[in-house]
């Protein structure tokens, strides 16, 4: 009996540390993680953006649909490695008590972490919104409850997530900012990281281990914000914790402003300094660092305001950049890029030079198009490449491979295309693109010239209100590329009036389809009522002036009037004819111009002034015969008679005569027969 009970005991006994080593085993977790390598298998990145982040009664308050399962397949089909959810709490979680977080709202992000999860995707879920939303002044108007609600956010997502894979991963909080100092806002933000760590990493599971991310102050790359983060994260001494970066570009370039209409100089020395610095902060010291977010702020508008071929310059050389520097990169993507419902890109070409530089580099050129002006003589025209080790292999037109040495010309870095094969492309009134001639290389993505024809663009005069001003505009085949106002005194008008280059999209904005020039109302509410003077550049190289005058609400043009002009007519050099004696009708036919059919309706606004320029009407006397207007010539020739009251004093007296001759004739005529 005692042998049994003792048999018995020890079954237990073993049974009981069974269990207990199975239950420290499921607590326990199962990977460690090499953050390095964590972090180069996180490359590329792309951001689901306006979604679970939107504002509004679900994920479709901000235009995209509902996600989908074979969204976040088409994203890994694409090659990307990880996706960044961005969340939204604020309208999703009540706002008092223990700020509990709607089910039904969690268990859609939870079901999209999962389909990712099961693409083999890394994941990166955050805090997004709220950052603006209630964060950024509760910090200071309302600490301890901006603190409690933060908490109660990270304690639920601690809870559901804590035996996920340690490939999600947790951002604390979006683009974080707040009201005060930089100081204060510097001690706000490590504040609420320091919640964020403590209550993940007490929370068990995989939270032990669970890579966290970790923002500068405003996400920005500013010596002092990366440096308070890298002591920051120093602190922590633990090695699962990744910095995160935003990076938009150089400002002026990213939006389109102060001319900054081309990738050039200053916006790569930007890229330069920006992710040295972060590198040299960061990677360099052993914290991996992301780039959250990318893409130009231009987007924000239109994915048009910066022209198609500097835009893909940019992203080539950012992306290329990024990964010299050891730096992850995920894109920005609101739904303006991959388009939701089909899943097609919206810009293909985009998206190829995107791909494209994640493994190698792309020859790109000093311009993206040909003009060729409608009224010029055509000639050669050469294009420039930054080859990038790459090498020159084939031109096309369309499918049709073209002849080197015929229709163009390969030295060194410089294709030329001749003008034999230019000419061939144009057609009488054909204006815009006419040809599109694709130079493939030996590596990278083929790069696109656009053949284009034009004219002078013309604007014509209109009137409308501050909140609608479109200009009517025949683009002639050209394209805007800038704007610049003026007030009379020379001073900058309108906006960001440090520079004369109005911000695209925001001040202005083209509309090539409807045929106008639209000056936005963000425009005319910083700008004084009077006179501005706009300069409208184009990619040409043509410019275009135009004048507005503002009045309160109302705006209306200045056009400015080409004065008419009148060929000089030779006078008659023994007579000269005086205004005088002309009748109205020769004198219109000598003064008038035939008129120009392309600006016709620009010479037709302002009779008035018209009329004030068009008074010296024999500038040049000295013009020669064989030079004048044959018309004018042969009217000046017809002119040279005798006025009509002569005439007619001639007649009469060889009526007189006549008469006279006949009265003698029938005298002698009597007498003789009186004499018979």
């Amino acid at each position: 009996m005692k042998k049994k009970f003792t048999l018995t005991l020890l079954t237990f006994v073993i049974l009981l540390s069974i269990t207990s080593i199975t239950t420290f085993a499921e607590e326990t977790p199962t990977e460690e993680i090499n953050i390095q390598t964590y972090a180069e298998n996180m490359q590329p990145g792309w951001n689901l953006g306006n979604t679970y982040d939107a504002v509004g009664e679900d994920e479709t308050a901000w235009g995209n649909p509902y996600v989908t399962k074979e969204l976040i397949e088409k994203i890994a089909d694409e090659g990307f490695k990880s996706i960044r959810i961005p969340i939204t709490f604020d309208q999703r979680m009540a706002e008092s008590g223990d700020y509990q977080i709607k089910e039904d709202f969690l268990d859609r992000v939870d079901q999209t972490v999962q389909w990712a999860l099961e693409e083999d995707l890394y994941v990166m879920i955050n805090i997004h919104h709220d950052s603006w939303i209630w964060i950024e002044s509760g910090m200071q108007e309302n600490h301890d409850q901006t603190v409690e609600r933060f908490n109660a956010i990270w304690t639920q997502l601690a809870e559901r997530f804590k035996d996920e894979s340690p490939k999600l991963m947790f951002e604390s909080i979006n683009e974080p900012r707040f009201l005060g100092t930089e100081e204060e806002s510097q001690q706000y933000l490590d504040e609420l990281n320091t919640h964020f760590y403590q209550i993940v990493r007490d929370s068990g599971g995989n939270n032990d281990i669970r890579p966290l991310v970790l923002p500068t102050l405003d996400t920005g790359s500013e010596p002092e914000k990366i440096t308070a983060l890298y002591d920051f994260i120093n602190s922590l001494e633990d090695p699962n914790i990744i910095a995160t970066v935003h990076y938009y570009g150089f400002w002026p370039f990213s939006v389109n402003i102060a001319g900054y209409t081309r990738f050039e100089q200053d916006t790569k020395e930007d890229i330069h300094a920006t992710f040295d610095r972060v590198h040299e902060t960061f990677t360099a010291n052993g914290i991996p660092t992301v780039i959250g977010e990318y893409g130009l702020l231009g987007f924000d508008v239109d994915t048009g305001v910066i022209q198609q071929g500097e835009k893909m310059k940019f992203f080539e050389y950012m992306l290329h950049y990024a990964q010299e520097k050891d730096l992850v990169h995920m894109l920005w993507d609101n739904g303006q890029h991959l388009k939701r419902d089909t899943l097609e890109w919206s810009d293909q070409q985009f998206f190829n030079i995107v791909q494209t530089s994640w493994h190698t580099r792309s020859a790109v050129p000093n311009d993206n198009f040909i003009y060729l002006k409608d009224s010029e003589e055509i000639t050669d025209r050469s294009i420039t490449f930054e080859l990038h080790d790459n090498d020159f292999t084939e031109v096309y037109l369309a499918d049709q491979q073209l002849e080197e040495g015929i229709d163009y010309q390969i030295e060194g870095n410089t294709i030329t295309f001749s003008k034999e094969l230019l000419s061939s492309l144009v057609t009488e009134n054909d204006f815009g693109t006419v040809a599109t001639l694709t130079v493939t290389f030996s590596g990278g993505v083929d790069w696109d010239i656009d053949v284009r024809v034009y004219q002078t663009p013309v604007l014509e005069g209109t009137e409308g209100t501050t909140s609608e001003f479109l200009i009517p505009t025949n683009f002639n085949g050209d394209q805007l590329a800038t704007m610049e106002a003026y007030y009379q005194d020379g001073s900058f008008a309108g906006p960001q009036n440090w520079t004369a280059f109005k911000e695209f999209g925001y001040a202005f904005a083209p509309d090539y389809q409807e045929g106008f020039i639209e000056l936005k109302d963000t425009f005319f509410n910083e700008v004084e009522d009077g006179e501005v003077d706009l300069t409208f550049h184009f990619w040409s190289g043509e410019t275009v002036d135009y004048t507005v005058v503002k009045n309160g609400e109302s705006v209306t043009s200045l056009v400015e009037e080409e004065p008419e002009k009148e060929e000089p007519v030779e006078e008659d050099p023994v007579k000269e004819e005086t205004e005088d004696d002309r009748t109205q009708e020769e004198e219109s036919e000598i003064g008038e111009t035939p008129v120009d059919e392309e600006n016709e309706s620009t010479n037709s606004t302002d009779d008035s002034h018209k009329k004030e320029t068009s008074t010296d009407s024999d500038e040049d006397d000295t013009k020669s015969e064989d030079t004048a207007d044959p018309y004018l010539v042969s009217n000046h020739e017809e002119n040279n008679r005798l006025p009509d009251t002569a005439t007619a004093q001639f007649n009469y007296m060889g009526i007189g005569l006549v008469l006279v001759l006949i009265g003698i004739g029938s005298l002698t005529w009597y007498r003789k027969l009186k004499g018979a």
